[in-house]
């Protein structure tokens, strides 16, 4: 009889190519028995509770709060202004003479107000204190009959 063709190296090589089947076997097997597939809505459903967590419990609707629609504001709020009422107080900060702009910081509100060439009395520089009043611009407050304080 003749001598077998297998070698030692085959068999391993035959061994380790059947034991890699086998675990890929499994592996499959093992996602297939752990996978959410076939699982009901409820059970893949998350709830956001009223302080922003996720639970897998469905929220209390005894909890719940009516909101009016009314309530509910978009953006921000337009500011009532003083237009036309008694003269506002400022200290000009940034004023540019060649190209005839400023603004002007209110005393009082804090806030920055846009000041144009035409609607000055007399000439203004930084850190000078003016009087002014204001009037509604297209893009906010415009200042208006600006004055050097004396």
């Amino acid at each position: 009889m003749g001598k077998s063709s297998e070698t030692f190296s085959k068999k391993e090589k035959e061994k380790k190519r059947l034991k890699k089947q086998q675990d890929k076997k499994e592996k499959a097997a093992e996602r297939k028995a752990n996978s959410d597939e076939g699982k009901s809505l409820e059970d893949m459903m998350a709830y956001v509770d009223e302080n922003g967590n996720i639970t897998a419990t469905a929220p209390d609707l005894s909890r719940r709060k009516s909101v009016r629609l009314e309530d509910i504001t978009i953006g921000v709020t337009r500011q009532e202004t003083e237009a036309g009422d008694t003269p506002r107080r400022g200290v000009v900060t940034f004023f540019n003479s060649s190209k005839g702009y400023g603004f002007i910081r209110d005393l009082k509100s804090q806030e920055s107000i846009f000041v144009h060439v035409n609607g000055l009395m007399e000439q203004v520089q930084e850190k000078d204190k003016v009087t002014f009043e204001t009037e509604q611009g297209q893009r906010g407050l415009n200042a208006i009959k600006v004055k050097k304080e004396s």
